[in-house]
C-alpha cells in the first residue's frame, strides 16, 4: 500500500512536469483551482482504494504474473472512468486529455514494476533467512511430502518444513523423505515444545481423520497456525477459512492475531518508541553505568536467553541487580519463591545488591530491553518472555502466551501486580492476546507509568 500510494503520487507529480514544464506545471494546476501537491495526494489515495477494492492487497498463495497485469490493468480502468466522471462532475473540462494518456497507461507500468520488484525483495530476504517461519508437517505418505515440496517451492512465503511427524521415514514409492522425520504422530506435543513452529499443516491419509480434531485442538490450546489439505478427504471443520494453493483446497485455522496491518502498525509503534527512548534515555544509561563500575564492578549489563514467539529464544539485556553468582545460585532460592507456578518471583532475593535494589525498585533495571524491542525480538507490550527452565514448567494452555511476541510491559503488570498465582497472569496474557488491538496496547502503555508509580518495585 504505502509503495503504491508514494509511486502514484510521484508519478502524478512527475506526469505534471513532463507534460507542463518544470517552470510551469504548478502554474498550470493552479489556474484551474487546484493545489497540484493535494491533487496528487488525492490521486495515490484514489489508486489504493482501487487496487483495495480489486483485492490486490489479499496474500495470493497462487499469484502469477499474468493476474497480476490483468487486475492492475482493470483498476486503472476503472480509476479512469472515475477520474473521468468526478472532471465532469466537478465541472474541470480543462484538464488536459494529453496529461491523463500520458498517467494512466504509465501507471500500469509502474505499478506493475514496483510490486515485482518488492516480490524479487521479499523472496530474496526469506531466501536468506529472513522473516522466515516454520512449519511442521505431520504425515509422511505421498500426498504429505508433495505438500512440502509445494510449500518450500513459494520462497516468497517464507515458510520453510522443518520435518515430518508420522509412522514411517519413507515417502513415494518407499523412498527416504528428502526432510527428517522429528517421530511418531503422538510426539507432536514434545516436538512442539521443542522445536520452533509456526504452523502446522496436517497431511494424513484417509484412514487417521480421526486423528485430525485432537491435533488441531492441541494446536489451538498453543497458539499455533493449521493448514489442512481437504481436496481429496472432504472434510470440514468449524472456523475453519478455505485458501486456494497450488489448486489445492486448503482449510487454515488461525489461532490468534492475525490482522497485517494492526501488527504492522504495532511494529512501527514499537520502533518509534524504542528508538526515541533510546536516544531520551541515552543519558540516564550512561550515569547508570557508571554508577554500577563504581559500587557493584562489571558486568553493567545482565543477560540471559528467553523464549520468545513459538519457542524462538533471544537473549534478553537488562541492567545488572544481581550477584555475579546469582545463576549459580539459582537452585538455593527457587524453592523460595513468592510466586505460585511455573514462573520465579522473589521480593526479597539475598542475590539481588544494594544498587540493584534501587535500580528493580524503580524498574530502571528494565529499559535496556528497549534494544530487545528495536532488534524485533520483543515488543513494548506483551506476554513477559520466560527463561527456558521456566517454560518447561508450562501447562499446555500456558504456552498459548507464546503465540505473540513477548513485551516489556503487559496487562498483569496493570491489573494484577500483586497476584502471587502463575496461573492468573497467565490468563491476563492469553486474554491480551484474545482482544488485542492497537488501542488496547496504548491504554496498557498509559496505564504502566501510573502503575509503576503507585506500586513501586513489584
Amino acid at each position: 500500500m504505502a509503495a503504491d500510494a508514494l509511486s502514484a503520487t510521484l508519478l502524478f507529480l512527475g506526469v505534471s512536469i513532463f507534460r507542463f514544464g518544470p517552470a510551469s506545471w504548478q502554474q498550470y494546476w493552479s489556474d484551474l483551482g487546484v493545489d497540484a501537491r493535494v491533487a496528487a495526494l488525492l490521486y495515490g489515495g484514489g489508486w489504493v482504494a482501487v487496487l483495495l477494492l480489486f483485492g490486490l492487497y489479499r496474500l495470493r498463495a497462487r499469484w502469477s504474473a499474468r493476474t497480476e497485469v490483468v487486475d492492475v490493468a482493470r483498476a486503472v480502468l476503472v480509476l479512469a472512468v472515475s477520474t473521468f466522471v468526478l472532471l465532469f462532475w466537478l465541472k474541470l473540462p480543462n484538464v488536459s486529455r494529453q496529461f491523463l494518456l500520458l498517467l494512466f497507461p504509465a501507471q500500469v507500468v509502474l505499478t506493475i514494476a514496483s510490486r515485482f520488484v518488492l516480490r524479487w525483495m521479499f523472496a530474496t530476504a526469506r531466501a536468506r533467512g529472513m522473516s522466515r517461519r516454520f512449519m511442521l508437517v505431520v504425515g509422511t505418505g505421498p500426498e504429505a511430502e508433495s505438500f512440502a515440496d509445494r510449500i518450500e517451492a513459494r520462497r516468497e512465503m517464507g515458510l520453510h518444513v522443518i520435518g515430518h511427524l508420522g509412522e514411517s521415514d519413507r515417502g513415494r514409492r518407499g523412498r527416504p523423505l528428502r526432510r527428517p522425520t522429528l517421530g511418531r504422530l503422538e510426539d507432536i506435543e514434545t516436538v512442539l515444545h521443542t522445536s520452533v513452529v509456526d504452523e502446522v499443516a496436517i497431511c494424513l491419509a484417509p484412514e487417521q481423520l480421526a486423528l485430525v480434531e485432537p491435533i488441531t485442538r492441541l494446536c489451538e490450546d498453543e497458539g499455533r497456525i493449521v493448514r489442512i489439505p481437504a481436496s481429496a478427504t472432504g472434510l470440514t471443520l468449524p472456523g475453519a477459512r478455505i485458501e486456494q494453493f497450488d489448486g489445492i483446497r486448503i482449510m487454515s485455522l488461525v489461532y490468534g492475531p492475525d490482522r497485517v496491518l494492526a501488527l504492522m502498525a504495532k511494529r512501527a509503534l514499537d520502533i518509534v518508541l524504542s528508538v526515541v527512548g533510546l536516544v531520551l534515555l541515552s543519558p540516564l544509561f550512561l550515569v547508570v553505568s557508571l554508577i554500577l563500575i563504581v559500587a557493584e564492578g562489571r558486568p553493567v549489563m545482565f543477560r540471559q536467553v528467553r523464549i520468545g514467539v513459538h519457542g524462538r529464544p533471544f537473549t534478553i539485556a537488562k541492567f545488572r541487580t544481581m550477584t555475579t553468582d546469582a545463576e549459580a545460585r539459582y537452585e538455593d532460592v527457587v524453592a523460595l519463591s513468592d510466586t505460585r507456578g511455573a514462573a520465579f518471583k522473589m521480593r526479597n532475593d539475598p542475590r539481588v545488591t544494594r544498587v540493584g535494589a534501587f535500580l528493580r525498585k524503580t524498574s530502571i533495571d528494565e529499559l535496556p530491553q528497549l534494544w530487545n524491542v528495536l532488534r524485533g525480538d520483543m515488543s513494548i507490550v506483551g506476554p513477559r518472555p520466560a527463561p527456558p527452565r521456566e517454560v518447561d514448567e508450562y501447562d499446555v494452555w500456558h504456552r498459548r502466551r507464546l503465540s505473540m511476541k513477548p513485551g516489556i510491559t503487559g496487562l498483569w503488570q496493570v491489573e494484577a501486580r500483586f497476584d502471587e498465582e502463575f496461573d492468573t497472569r497467565a490468563r491476563l496474557d492469553l486474554t491480551y492476546i484474545d482482544r488485542w488491538s492497537i488501542w488496547l496496547d496504548l491504554r496498557i502503555i498509559a496505564k504502566t507509568i501510573p502503575a509503576l508509580v503507585a506500586n513501586p518495585g513489584h
